[in-house]
């Protein structure tokens, strides 16, 4: 796609954007809060820059998720408009997404979460053992720990059965980052099968699992998740429930790798390690942008129109380095104050599980930091493959060795 005169095209302003877009995003927040681009993938999207910004934007209704009814799907996504993939909260505004989010909320309440924690610790420690017994001593971490982690644990909370793993993790890939159109396509239309038997099988014969427990959930006027809404619902937890934390890990210990007083002072002392989340996430955190809001008419914001029908990015990793409202942005510092970023989003879409991401984070680190007290990087930075595309920020792999 050609850029226009009012277009921006990232790649020119720096072909390094996608293994580091900090700066370039830093050269836009300065000349102001709005930016017309050229993506890396070649979309045409609107940027919202800057701490104070993003978070207005966050709170704009005139900025819609819900592009099922009010835009063309097909402009963010390879699918159609009523893919039961795409029947979840993220996907609505209130009040569709007020009612589904309460309907799911039960499952993530503070007492649950910390429930899970034992359960956590116990799969951690499994999959620490297997790479502790590796003669080689080293490992692909995102492999070996940081993606079996949390998939392990969302599918468990969920109910999905163990051998249907690796096909989610094929699916999940393609939707937050597809490798092609029609790889996307493929997955969107694969997946919501699959989910179609689960759901089914649930029914018939429920257990304490999150899934059997939405298929049943009913609130006091008597609603309940309609079929297409379980579905979506299956796949928004899934998908968030693990990309999420995947690369919280990876992009955490690629900080701590790079910066070995900061590892130096954690392993020292482990109490540091809630702060040190907080910090991973503030620094480089694993969403780059807000999933794609759609303008619902024109939006005016820092002098500049947004014209409607346009598709809009909220650049939280831009929000969370402006030095406005963190001093020193570009210094990783595990003893910093960090609250107030925004990592996990703001306003009605902030992520239903931050928790449970956190929490994951503290027991992946803690116990990653005193398992292998030798453990650094095996990698080549120039050589990492990223997650393609502009929303989640990682790496697919992370060689380590001990």
């Amino acid at each position: 796609m050609a850029t226009r005169p009012d277009m921006i095209d990232l790649l020119e302003l720096d072909p390094d954007f996608v293994r580091d877009p900090y700066p370039v995003y830093a050269r836009l927040r300065a000349k102001g809060p709005v930016h017309h681009v050229l993506t890396p993938d070649r979309q045409d999207v609107w940027l919202v820059v800057g701490h104070e910004a993003c978070r207005t934007a966050f709170t704009d209704p005139r900025l819609s998720r819900d592009w099922r009814r009010s835009g063309d799907i097909g402009r963010i996504i390879n699918t159609g408009q009523d893919d039961p993939a795409l029947a979840h909260m993220l996907m609505t505004e209130p009040p569709d997404h007020t009612r589904l989010r309460r309907l799911v909320a039960s499952g993530f309440t503070p007492r649950r979460i910390e429930a899970l924690a034992p359960r956590i610790q116990e799969i951690t420690d499994g999959l620490l053992d297997a790479m502790e017994a590796l003669p080689e001593r080293r490992a692909d971490l995102v492999d070996a720990f940081a993606f079996p982690l949390p998939m392990t644990v969302i599918c468990e909370l969920l109910g999905v059965p163990e051998l249907d793993r690796a096909a989610f993790r094929g699916w999940s890939n393609e939707m937050v980052a597809r490798t092609s159109p029609e790889a996307e396509a493929a997955a969107y239309a694969e997946m919501p099968g699959y989910l179609v038997e689960l759901i089914g099988a649930k029914r018939a014969a429920p257990g304490d699992d999150l899934l059997s427990g939405m298929i049943h959930a009913v609130d006091e006027g008597g609603d309940r998740l309609s079929p297409e809404e379980l579905i979506g619902m299956c796949v928004l937890l899934l998908i968030a429930g693990h990309e999420t934390t995947v690369n919280m890990i990876g992009g955490g210990m690629r900080a701590l790798f790079a910066h070995p007083d900061q590892l130096a002072d954690l392993r020292a002392d482990p109490g540091l390690v809630e702060g040190a989340i907080e910090e991973m996430l503030r620094y480089d955190g694993p969403v780059e942008t807000s999933t794609d809001r759609l303008a619902l008419e024109d939006v005016e914001m820092g002098g500049v129109v947004i014209p409607a029908g346009s598709a809009v990015l909220i650049v939280m990793a831009d929000a969370d380095r402006d030095p406005a409202r963190f001093a020193d942005p570009d210094r990783f510092d595990i003893r910093r104050d960090a609250r107030g970023h925004i990592a996990f989003g703001h306003g009605l879409h902030h992520c239903l599980g931050a928790p449970l991401a956190r929490l994951e984070g503290r027991i992946a680190l803690r116990s990653l930091l005193a398992r292998f007290p030798g453990l650094t990087s095996d990698a080549d930075e120039a050589g990492l493959a990223w997650v393609p595309g502009m929303l989640i920020r990682g790496v697919r792999e992370l060689p380590v060795r001990w």
